[in-house]
């Protein structure tokens, strides 16, 4: 019961820092797709412009990568859901289902949430690292850089070349796990909750402060463009 209150409590300030973006200005990025892929329900085409805010779902044997300038990029496996705030200084997205891959640029503040846990990328390094929800549990995976999965009030620190799981694996209704425990992932060349119930305002930034607890909390440094990388099962 009381896991279940502290992960609430969880989601709950990550749709507070979620929210917060909207009252920001509002950045753009750029979408390169492959096959079916739709944002905010409109077919997406490679080229276009991409609003922070948006929704971006890929159909069965499709992909998109998110191109969001200082920020870093993010790449969308097939059947894949993904809602994504971002500025200069941050990406903070819920992975509704799929498979995300993330790189975020040093000096960025990146935070992640799935129906399970919330995972916070270390801003004071470039990270990339792999997100997979699964029907009853979620898969953490690192290549490089530091990520910290939370779940509820339990942090776990995922080092380059490790995984966590945050989930019940014996949830019913849910087929098995494919992956035989949590397998290292290896770098290749390339990029590889449902919807936000309320809109939370009037929040100070000492509760957004409380959600990026986790990473090491040294002064962003200005980057430039960088390549992803993707790791294969």
């Amino acid at each position: 019961m009381l896991s279940r209150i502290s992960k609430s409590i969880g989601m709950l300030l990550f749709v507070v820092l979620f929210s917060s973006l909207s009252l920001a200005q509002q950045a753009t990025g750029l979408i390169t797709v492959t096959g079916n892929v739709t944002v905010n329900g409109q077919s997406a085409i490679s080229g276009a412009t991409l609003v922070s805010g948006s929704r971006i779902e890929t159909a069965a044997g499709s992909t998109a990568i998110l191109s969001l300038g200082k920020s870093g990029k993010v790449e969308l496996a097939p059947e894949t859901s993904l809602t994504i705030r971002f500025t200069d200084s941050s990406m903070v997205g819920i992975v509704d289902s799929g498979k995300v891959t993330v790189l975020s640029n040093a000096g960025i503040a990146a935070t992640f949430a799935t129906k399970d846990a919330t995972i916070i990328a270390d801003a004071g390094q470039q990270n990339n690292f792999i997100i997979e929800v699964e029907c009853s549990h979620t898969h953490v995976d690192t290549v490089f850089g530091l990520v910290t999965m939370r779940v509820g009030t339990t942090d776990k620190q995922v080092a380059a070349g490790a995984g966590e799981i945050a989930g019940d694996m014996q949830q019913p209704n849910c087929k098995p796990c494919l992956r035989p425990g949590t397998p290292v992932p290896v770098p290749v060349a390339g990029i590889g909750v449902g919807a936000i119930a309320a809109i939370l305002l009037g929040i100070g930034g000492a509760v957004i402060t409380t959600i990026l607890v986790g990473t090491r909390g040294e002064e962003p440094t200005s980057t430039g463009s960088t390549t992803v990388v993707s790791p294969t099962r």
